[in-house]
């Protein structure tokens, strides 16, 4: 009796380990919220506030290790204020984001959590680029002009839906009019629901 369970129990952990190493694809749709706050070198601070992000994702994987390309939507809002005079500026945006992320998988049978990590290129939508224009840009490689920032993450999966908890920081300064040394740096508490 105990060798039967004994390979049972081998059987189980070489699927797992097995299933880890063959490669596979998974494609799905993302939303949630996010708290943005604006940096900047003793001029300016800046109170957190809620937004949005909504959008695509991707992950391929083999042997433990995903490529996690993400494409969404995202609306930023942030309270800045002024050190001097406590002048404040409501400060709103919306910008096409592009995570690509690395990570791993720990877990089995439908349920595991995530460790992921990688660089995040924005393209800001405003009244010179439209999110038509702003996509284009993306899949054009034209990366003139954007803002470069850095995600680090967790994530839980159980069956086809995930949580995500993130958070970014600006690698660019994206200010301009005064605001020239800002930088972005914000949380994402995200839902996702895999399609296949």
């Amino acid at each position: 009796m105990k060798k039967i369970i004994l390979s049972v129990l081998l059987a189980c952990f070489s699927l797992v380990a097995f299933s880890q190493v063959i490669p596979s694809f998974q494609f799905g749709l993302k939303g949630g919220a996010n708290l943005t706050k604006l940096t900047t070198e003793n001029t300016f601070s800046s109170d957190n506030k809620a937004g949005y992000y909504a959008g695509v994702w991707a992950r391929i994987g083999a042997a433990g290790i995903h490529l996690q390309p993400e494409l969404y939507i995202s609306g930023k809002n942030t309270t800045l204020k002024r050190t001097a005079d406590g002048a404040e500026n409501e400060v709103k945006f919306t910008s096409v984001d592009v995570p690509v992320l690395v990570g791993t998988k720990i877990g089995a049978a439908g349920v595991g959590i995530r460790l992921n990590t990688g660089p995040v290129v924005s393209f800001i939508v405003d009244d010179k680029q439209t999110v038509k224009t702003a996509v284009g840009n993306v899949f054009s490689g034209n990366f003139k002009g954007q803002a470069f920032a850095w995600q680090f993450g967790a994530g839980l999966d159980v069956g086809k839906l995930g949580i995500d908890l993130r958070y970014e920081t600006g690698l660019s300064k994206i200010g301009k009019d005064g605001y020239d040394d800002t930088k972005l740096s914000l949380f994402t508490l995200g839902v996702a629901y895999r399609l296949f």
